[in-house]
């Protein structure tokens, strides 16, 4: 009596891992690039950890949202945004020097833009998938302690933020509920794109 064996394609199981695999960092590659040309960050860090430190940065952070915030209204693109934020740095300095020194401190500071890379973070009800993000970055003194972000543009650093004020801002509803994670669907996508640019940022930083 003849033994039938029965041959697994593990080849082909093999290969069509590697191509879904492939397919699935292309498309999170896409997203988050996507998202990414379309929003700036605010970020900010203080001197250090202590207590003092971490008020300061908050109130550095009011004052500087205060100036953005009249400079961005009625500003419908990314690279509008980050045309006038540029061209603003010197403004934004000072006024955060000022705001250093009106609490009695002497720290240096520094207000710059440029892209960064940022781990998945949440601010209120939105969260941003890690990746690279253009961001205004203000470092306190040492710049080593808890940093905080948000959105500056489209500007989600408020709690209300209505449909109209992203879609001028050419961030689609697609967009927002990948970043609100507002379905499962959303939820699974958002963390195949935190995983593959945590992935990317971790074999980049390897040597």
């Amino acid at each position: 009596m003849r033994t039938i064996r029965l041959s697994f394609p593990w080849r082909r199981v093999v290969a069509l891992f590697f191509a879904c695999l492939v397919c699935t960092a292309l498309w999170a590659e896409a997203a988050q690039s996507q998202l990414a040309d379309k929003v700036i960050r605010l970020h900010v860090l203080a001197n250090s950890d202590s207590q003092a430190d971490q008020a300061l940065k908050r109130y550095v952070r009011d004052q500087v949202l205060a100036q953005t915030t009249p400079l961005l209204e009625g500003v419908t693109s990314a690279p509008e945004a980050e045309a006038i934020l540029q061209a603003n740095l010197g403004l934004l300095t000072q006024t955060a020097q000022v705001a250093i020194a009106a609490q009695g401190y002497d720290y240096s500071v520094s207000v710059r833009l440029e892209e960064t890379w940022f781990p998945t973070r949440q601010y209120q009800d939105v969260a941003l998938p890690a990746g690279n993000y253009q961001a205004l970055r203000v470092l306190i003194g040492e710049a080593e302690g808890h940093n905080w972000w948000c959105v500056i543009f489209p500007s989600l650093c408020l709690p209300a933020v209505s449909e109209d004020s992203l879609a001028a801002a050419g961030l689609s509803q697609q967009d927002y509920a990948l970043i609100q994670e507002e379905t499962p669907a959303y939820t699974f996508q958002f963390h195949v794109v935190e995983w593959w640019e945590g992935f990317k940022h971790w074999w980049a930083t390897r040597g």
